[in-house]
């Protein structure tokens, strides 16, 4: 089981996903950092001069990669869910954690990212409060659909976050136990 942090830029993916990693002693994998790692350019860097579907190409390539792992902690790059093959490509026992944070939690977050902000070139034209709010509306109905557990990332450190994450999963992994298996109805 791989278990894949998904949510908006500064919610906390790859610090979480650092520390959940090193506490279940899994390898961590950053679908954006894996492009940078690849391509040896920035997320804004490819924007720039292939544009947005370039980019999108590329992250379906390494999200095919992660997805033939097993037992890893990934963070997807934001918008990676927003496409149906890259969801799909990972398996059913796999889990979903979606990170999230008010808005201005998350303008915050990104303007102190200075890595962070010289990588990721903005989404839309408006300003990042604007620019937040818009993207996750977008992006909101798809995080919902396909999360396992969700987990208010503000105010806590990504280690508490970790803690969090392992309850819930744990506490999900029980539940599917005790369920009685379906049985299998044949229609003639």
């Amino acid at each position: 089981m791989n278990i894949i942090l998904i949510g908006y830029r500064g919610s906390g993916k790859t610090s979480v996903g650092r520390e959940l990693a090193r506490i279940l002693d899994r390898p961590f994998f950053d679908s954006d950092r894996m492009i940078f790692a690849k391509t040896g350019r920035s997320i804004g860097e490819i924007v720039e001069t292939s544009g947005w579907q370039a980019f999108r190409e590329m992250e379906k390539a390494v999200i095919a990669d992660l997805s033939g792992l097993d037992g890893v902690v990934i963070a997807l790059g934001g918008g990676a869910v927003m496409d149906a093959d890259n969801v799909a490509m990972f398996g059913k026992k796999d889990r979903f954690v979606w990170l999230q944070a008010d808005t201005r939690v998350l303008a915050l977050r990104m303007s102190g990212d200075q890595n962070g902000a010289a990588q990721r070139p903005a989404l839309t034209a408006a300003g990042t409060l604007a620019e937040i709010d818009e993207v996750l509306s977008k992006r909101l109905p798809f995080y919902r659909d396909i999360a396992d557990a969700i987990i208010d990332t503000t105010g806590k450190e990504p280690a508490g976050i970790a803690a969090e994450i392992i309850a819930l999963l744990d506490k999900k992994r029980v539940g599917e136990q005790k369920r009685p298996k379906r049985r299998q109805i044949h229609v003639r």
